[in-house]
């Protein structure tokens, strides 16, 4: 391996790793310390801190009821991981790589849980004027902000070509 390829690789994997740790630890935490008995912690007019657990991806879709469909998630996860980090390989923008990066930390956080309870961990819960979003966590929000990344690594790609 080439040592700025090395270089970028061991970065990204040290923020993927800082994600994931960060995710483990705060999901900890709430599940286990916070969450003793489970209940709504309003913390803000519109964020409270609650426990629930997500079966499925995104909102709850394609919720698994058996471990097969638990198993199956994951090994998606995974395959959805190696493409990242494929990717990750052949990138050299730094926006880019923190990009993959929080996606792959984040991506990990899930499956981590996947994997030891069956379901995910989500505990962040924002409410607005009647709006109430589904809860979330670190991982979730790493996904987020590195599909945000993607998006505005793309569009600034397209400006400097123009």
């Amino acid at each position: 391996m080439q040592p700025s390829l090395r270089r970028r690789v061991s970065a990204s994997l040290i923020i993927a790793l800082g994600i994931f740790t960060l995710d483990q630890l705060t999901k900890w935490v709430i599940a286990f310390q916070v969450m003793n008995p489970p209940r709504a912690i309003p913390i803000t007019s519109f964020f409270n801190i609650v426990m629930a657990w997500n079966p499925g991806v995104s909102f709850s879709l394609f919720a698994a009821d058996s471990e097969l469909q638990v198993w199956l998630l994951i090994l998606f996860a995974l395959c959805i991981m190696s493409f990242l980090f494929i990717w990750l390989l052949r990138t050299k923008g730094p926006l880019l790589l923190w990009a993959i990066s929080f996606i792959i930390g984040g991506a990990l956080g899930n499956i981590i849980d996947r994997a030891r309870f069956g379901a995910v961990i989500d505990f962040l819960d924002f409410h607005a004027y009647g709006w109430h979003w589904p809860a979330f966590n670190v991982a979730d929000s790493a996904i987020c902000i590195g599909v945000g990344l993607i998006l505005l690594d793309n569009f600034m790609g397209k400006d400097r070509e123009d």
